[in-house]
């Protein structure tokens, strides 16, 4: 799991069991995403809540959470 701190404390991260968040303090917790099924049996993934692209036509879900996970910390976790 890699958590980004922020120079006012607040951190950010791509929710994880790794550690229990709780324990660093009080928690907000948003969707960042949605990894969907196709009526066609392809997935996507769409990063709007987040202000990012919506990825169609991976051929299952591990590659599209893949997908979702690298836009994800190439992209929002820094913030």
């Amino acid at each position: 799991m890699i958590l980004h701190a922020t120079s006012d404390g607040t951190m950010r991260c791509i929710y994880g069991e790794a550690i229990r968040l709780r324990t660093l303090g009080s928690l907000s917790i948003q969707r960042a995403s949605h990894v969907e099924p196709n009526p066609d049996g392809t997935w996507s993934a769409d990063l709007s809540p987040v202000g990012g692209p919506r990825f169609d036509d991976f051929p299952d879900r591990s590659t599209a959470l893949k997908a979702e996970l690298d836009w994800l910390e190439d992209n929002w976790l820094s913030g």
